[in-house]
């Protein structure tokens, strides 16, 4: 989770980075940044959680802690 905002922010395996930059890249609102050779969120406020980095992450260094899923509505009609 985000300390700041409450929102999920990608999870970064500091082991498995290359440091290649391609999150940095796909990154829409550029959330990540390399330090010290590895990816990181350095503006968790800005994540918006697309899913972009991790889906150009060669390594698979970058994963999301769940996904959002919408259920249908169950109904309870009742007939009079």
């Amino acid at each position: 989770m985000n300390p700041f905002t409450d929102q999920p922010i990608p999870l970064i395996d500091p082991r498995s980075c290359n440091g290649c930059g391609l999150c940095m890249r796909a990154c829409p609102t550029r959330a990540l940044m390399l330090r010290d050779g590895k990816a990181v969120v350095t503006d968790p406020l800005a994540c918006e959680y697309s899913g972009l980095c991790e889906a150009v992450c060669p390594t698979g260094a970058i994963t999301r802690p769940f996904e959002i899923v919408i259920a249908e509505e169950e109904t309870n009609a009742t007939h009079e």
